[in-house]
């Protein structure tokens, strides 16, 4: 029996999530139970594999365990961008290897099509928009990742429009950038809306626990899990629980829980949107990684994310949410000077699960252990079709996604402690700073 080292604990003030649709959790998970199939993680991956385990063996009960709350963790946290583009950041033009890229994009849009059939089927309240993304720049070095971008984008064969900085403030209010270049095909979302949403629409065969922190694991025949309230034996587990992955005994020292942080407005009054401008909701991302996305809501709020930390245990450190609330007050200034009364009502952290090679895991583990593990940074779209697709495979079922995913070398083998999180914080101060005014 081993112990489970690390669990979720992330901050209390998301305001993804305190302003979603309010639902009732499922209760906690008490006593022992058997199950053939049981899935730890109720993100966007684990919420995707059980709903296709269910679909694949409708005849057999699912598990599916969340620590915490449904919406309550990483993918009630991101920046709600549900891309359908390649977004490598390892490669100078966003795009790399024009093979993998193609598939890449496969994948993005079958995460993109399953989710929004969802909403469209059980008309789950989330603010999906389908009004596409700008990628924006400010610096000379910025611009010149717009060009490398638009270059990758010709090779894929994508659209995409350039928009000159004059001419931002019609779409986005703010004439802070210089250029922009605009794809179509994101959707923007309430990332813990969504979630919820997906939670509340399993199938009847989906029997949902949350509440309910794994705290030892045994393998075998068949896998224990134990929890404070007692315990599940399964004879398939399937994790997508990200980066938490590594304290099941799995891609120990491969996967690396990266933090960013979000603040989001109170409404904007009237007065303020007329003085803002522009597009009724948006979704900017910066031409340099370590820079500053930023959206406006279908309810008039505007949100800046930026600023990262490496958190091993995966959990949130208060600190730092102090620290990156002025970084964030700072950047709104810098691109909303016509709104200087405007206030933050929420900070938050949320982790990204990332490799150093930005590769994921997905197949076998160990004898009836299965994982769809590390989105680097794509959760809404990449952890839905991985998850999938999972199911699928395990149901007996695959195509050329599945076999370019078995494919994958997987996350890379990080540096030992302490040179990991020296050379990560490192490396995360250096790229802030050099961000410069995309910051």
């Amino acid at each position: 029996m081993a112990k489970v080292t690390h669990l979720p604990a992330d901050d209390s003030t998301c305001g993804w999530f305190h302003l979603a649709p309010p639902r009732t959790p499922r209760p906690a998970h008490a006593g022992h139970r058997s199950a053939r199939w049981v899935v730890v993680g109720a993100g966007f991956t684990g919420l995707a594999a059980a709903r296709q385990l269910a679909t694949h063996f409708p005849d057999e009960e699912i598990v599916l365990v969340e620590a915490q709350q449904v919406g309550y963790g990483s993918s009630g946290r991101n920046a709600g961008f549900a891309i359908d583009l390649p977004h490598d950041i390892g490669a100078d033009d966003y795009i790399g290897d024009i093979a993998t890229a193609k598939m890449s994009l496969a994948l993005n849009l079958q995460g993109q099509s399953i989710l929004k059939a969802l909403v469209k089927e059980h008309g789950i309240d989330c603010q999906l928009r389908e009004c596409g993304k700008y990628q924006a720049a400010i610096e000379h070095r910025g611009i010149a990742v717009l060009e490398a971008y638009r270059r990758g984008l010709d090779k894929l064969g994508q659209s995409y429009e350039v928009i000159a900085g004059h001419d931002l403030p019609g779409h986005i209010g703010t004439g802070f950038y210089r250029q922009a270049l605009f794809t179509p095909g994101t959707a923007l979302v309430q990332p813990a809306a969504l979630v919820k949403g997906l939670a509340d629409s399993l199938p009847g065969n989906v029997t949902l626990y949350e509440h309910t922190p794994i705290t030892q694991v045994e393998y075998g025949a068949q896998t224990r899990l134990v929890h404070a309230g007692g315990s599940l034996l399964a004879d398939k587990l399937v994790l997508t629980n990200n980066a938490f992955g590594m304290s099941f005994g799995f891609l120990k020292g491969r996967m690396l829980p990266i933090f960013t942080y979000a603040s989001l407005t109170r409404p904007l009054t009237a007065d303020e949107q007329a003085r803002l401008g522009g597009k009724p909701y948006w979704g900017v991302i910066p031409a340099d990684p370590f820079g500053t996305t930023l959206r406006r809501t279908v309810d008039n709020r505007l949100l800046v994310r930026n600023s990262f930390s490496f958190n091993p245990d995966g959990a949130s450190r208060q600190k730092y949410l102090q620290l990156f609330a002025k970084r964030h007050r700072a950047s709104f200034a810098k691109r909303f000077p016509m709104l200087p009364d405007v206030g933050f009502e929420y900070t938050w952290g949320g982790s990204l699960s990332l490799s150093r090679n930005h590769m994921a895991h997905f197949g076998q583990l160990a004898p009836n252990v299965y994982g769809a593990l590390c989105c680097n940074g794509l959760g809404v779209t990449r952890g839905t079709v991985t998850g999938t697709l999972l199911a699928d495979w395990l149901a007996g079922e695959r195509s050329h996604l599945t076999d370019f995913l078995l494919a994958a070398p997987g996350p890379s083998q990080n540096p030992p402690q302490p040179l990991l999180s020296a050379g990560v914080n490192m490396n995360l101060a250096w790229g802030q700073y050099r961000a410069g005014q995309e910051s």
